[in-house]
């Protein structure tokens, strides 16, 4: 029996539960959970706000733990290794996206809290490929958020092609924000925050952000125009994007890694004048997870945590809930 907390009912307190997950599948991975991180998408699972939530719901999508035991034919892992999970826990490695290293683009995706039990629990299942080994010099405390927000913030670099000349902007310094500006720096690129709160200056300046613009002054923003090769949007808000994308150069990309709420709206000219675009990517593929991990331990990046231990798992969704968290939360053994 796996021992975990579920919610009965959309936005329900998170109770304990036991349930039994049946013989380990092939090129299944059971591991045993250490450590699991809080994303603002178990929030949203947790609430049923996109409508695919199935109860009982067991949250927890950035898990750090040891591998306790592999199906058939499982080759990557071995047991009492150190791994990860993040959002994706399977796919069908047959398809052409698959089979062209686009694991996360795989019509036959399974997710880690859509339809099965997450890593709020005692032990949690995945495919083998998704369970990806920890770098020893990575804090495995920290390194859950890696595995949801620090990939969905680092595939961008690659999907984009950016390049360590380029000159970045990154709005929103929260969660996925903070991760960003790690990465941008260490990449090589200069970097501009753009925060609606600008008591955060001094701690964007300290992950790496060579300026830092308040996002609520239209003037600042207006003096940016053609400053930009990319800007990368971590925020779940509505905003003037018209402006952001008269900060692009020529060719320059506004790229969504945040759910606006509101469908995205602007003038074509803009876009077609300056030969610029606007995309989107959630998160990344198992590959390249595993070239953030080799770049963070290289780089010795990390999230901004605090923890709470798991008997305290409803404090900590009412903090995130409540848009406390500096920067990212960690459930920790009690």
């Amino acid at each position: 029996m796996i021992k975990a907390y579920a919610a009965t009912e959309p936005g329900g307190k998170l109770q304990p539960f036991k349930y039994d997950p049946g013989p380990l599948g092939s090129r299944e991975v059971e591991v045993e959970v250490e450590y699991c991180g809080i994303c603002h998408s178990d929030l949203s699972m947790l609430d049923n706000e996109w409508g695919i939530s199935q109860y009982p719901f067991v949250p927890g999508h950035e898990v750090i733990g040891r591998v306790a035991a592999v199906g058939a034919g499982v080759q990557s892992v071995e047991v009492g290794q150190q791994v990860g999970l993040g959002w994706i826990s399977g796919s069908c490695m047959k398809c052409e996206w698959c089979l062209s290293g686009n694991q996360n683009l795989c019509p036959e995706l399974e997710q880690t809290i859509v339809g099965r039990h997450g890593g709020f629990a005692d032990k949690v299942r995945a495919k083998e490929e998704w369970t990806i080994p920890l770098p020893a010099k990575i804090d495995a405390q920290k390194a859950g958020p890696l595995f949801c927000g620090g990939i969905t913030v680092f595939n961008p670099l690659v999907q984009l092609e950016i390049k360590p000349t380029d000159r970045v902007g990154v709005i929103g310094i929260g969660g996925l924000g903070h991760m960003a500006l790690q990465f941008l720096h260490a990449w090589g690129c200069e970097v501009t925050a753009f925060t609606s709160s600008p008591e955060k200056t001094d701690q964007a300046m300290d992950m790496g952000a060579d300026y830092v613009v308040n996002s609520r002054d239209p003037e600042a923003l207006k003096a940016l125009a053609n400053a930009l090769d990319a800007i990368i949007s971590t925020v779940a808000v509505d905003l003037d994007w018209g402006i952001y994308i008269n900060a692009l150069r020529p060719m320059g990309k506004l790229h969504f890694v945040g759910v606006a709420p509101s469908p995205i709206s602007t003038h074509v000219f803009p876009l077609i004048a300056g030969q610029k675009s606007i995309s989107a990517t959630a998160t990344g593929s198992a590959a390249t997870g595993k070239v953030m991990l080799d770049f963070c331990a290289r780089h010795s990046i990390e999230p901004v945590i605090e923890t709470f231990p798991f008997s305290q798992v409803n404090q900590a969704m009412d903090h995130l809930r409540n848009g406390k968290p500096r920067y990212r939360i960690v459930l920790v053994p009690d």
